[in-house]
């Protein structure tokens, strides 16, 4: 380590009052997220600033892309764990998005998923989605009232995601509520958000929060234990090309070993979670995009007309709507849908000038990271074109992260993106719509529109 790095001490930041630390300062209506977010242009010089929240937490946030490149270096860096994946650790266990890097059986995992979740092998995924995206549509052209986008999006990603995962029928839009799994999992979400804005001192007020996300940890291990033990007792010969068919019958490749099926429980549940909260919010981010943008959508709309025309998406399709996809990843850039990534220095490092001890958490602000001035010019302009090609090949790798990085990042984000442009596509190609006004945030695990409805109407053709 440098001699001349400075004590972790001097590091800016918000003020710390006794007991609640920086609370008063990442308190409002969009959650704490949006408040960091809001924090950071202040610290834009050193790239980097602390926060001290009420549960004694004091995270080191990274929000500069100079500064980004030395933390997303893995010979320096892995990928550890803080805020909120340590209460989501509580039910998806040692799945690939909460384990710890060096757990055996993240890697058992990885190495056996990894084949399933190729671009090749998404064909025969698509039926799939397009059934679950049909459901949607004939929701919608049923509706007589504005529609929950949120909801919507949410109920669409859960069922594509049981279906193609684990065989798994919900039937979200047959329901007047989400099913009572579902419920649970949202439960438990969002309580991994609240326990940040928790005073230790308080936690004895929360005995009664405590015992119902035990309570839905239960119900959740209980469905999906089911499923496991219903698809082992199904007949080989019968079991569905899916994910947890795969997991129940490829060995490591490196090892020869099996999963287990306290395992497969937790990649499950990281499927629901990771497969819906994420997509669930980027469609949803879109639709408003979209709906106050009329040029944007005139475009869009033209290249799915050119491309789709009447027929159903194919993978080959789907993946020449290159403004579609673009249109995506703009949404993921000012939005990205996983806020927080955390490493530690594997030895003692420094981060922006600051000495940083082994092991110690430190975050980076992806949306900070993703509206960096030295990086992104008039980064808060919604604009697409900034995926061309040439303009993707011209940034530092360290500029965009919505998938994480690394050998860490997104195991299914080709599975993400082709759901959420397969679902865009069907929805622009039939459906006219406004929003019934302008953006906000909700406070939630994954960032989401807060109360975004969007008034449809039948595409005239």
């Amino acid at each position: 380590m440098r001699t001349d790095a400075l004590d972790l001490s001097t590091m800016p930041g918000p003020p710390v009052l006794p007991l609640v630390g920086s609370a008063p300062w990442l308190a409002g209506r969009e959650g704490v997220i949006q408040a960091l977010l809001g924090l950071a242009p202040k610290y834009r010089q050193t790239g980097v600033f602390r926060v001290a929240t009420p549960s004694g937490d004091a995270p080191i946030l990274v929000i500069n892309v100079a500064q980004a490149e030395a933390v997303f270096d893995e010979r320096r860096f892995q990928k550890t764990l803080d805020g909120p994946l340590l209460t989501i650790r509580e039910f998806t266990g040692d799945g690939l998005f909460t384990a710890y890097s060096n757990e055996p059986s993240w890697g058992v995992a990885h190495r056996v998923l990894s084949p399933g979740f190729s671009s090749e092998q998404m064909e025969r995924y698509l039926p799939a989605m397009h059934v679950v995206s049909e459901q949607l549509l004939a929701s919608w052209r049923k509706a007589t009232a504005p529609v929950d986008v949120v909801s919507d999006m949410t109920k669409l990603t859960l069922d594509t995601i049981s279906v193609c995962g684990f065989g798994y029928e919900f039937k979200s839009f047959e329901l007047p509520a989400l099913h009572p799994f579902l419920q649970a999992l949202g439960r438990a979400l969002q309580e991994s958000t609240d326990r940040l804005s928790r005073p230790a001192l308080l936690a004895p007020l929360f005995r009664g929060t405590l015992r119902r996300f035990e309570d839905d940890r239960r119900q959740m291990f209980e469905l999906v234990d089911g499923v496991i033990a219903r698809r082992k007792q199904t007949p080989r010969t019968e079991w569905p090309k899916d994910f947890l068919s795969l997991m129940l019958s490829e060995a490591d490749p490196k090892t020869g070993q099996l999963m287990s099926d306290e395992n497969i429980r937790y990649q499950v549940l990281t499927f629901l979670v990771a497969g819906h909260e994420t997509t669930a919010g980027l469609l949803s981010f879109t639709l408003h995009q979209l709906a106050t943008n009329a040029a944007l959508l005139s475009r869009v709309r033209t290249e799915v007309d050119e491309v789709l025309g009447d027929g159903a998406p194919t993978r080959a399709t789907l993946l020449k709507l290159s403004l579609t996809m673009r249109t995506l990843s703009e949404s993921l850039r000012l939005w990205p849908t996983v806020p927080v990534l955390t490493v530690a220095p594997v030895e003692d490092d420094v981060v922006a000038g600051f000495a940083v001890p082994a092991g110690r958490p430190v975050g980076v602000l992806v949306g900070a990271l993703h509206r960096d001035p030295a990086v992104w010019p008039n980064a808060e302009v919604f604009d697409p074109d900034r995926f061309l090609p040439e303009a993707s090949r011209a940034r530092s790798t360290a500029a965009y992260k919505p998938f994480g990085n690394g050998s860490r990042s997104c195991t299914g984000r080709m599975f993400a993106l082709l759901e959420a442009t397969m679902a865009l596509a069907l929805v622009v190609r039939e459906f006219d719509f406004t929003a019934n006004g302008p953006l906000a945030i909700a406070p939630t695990t994954s960032p989401k529109p807060a109360g975004l409805r969007l008034t449809l109407r039948r595409r005239a053709r």
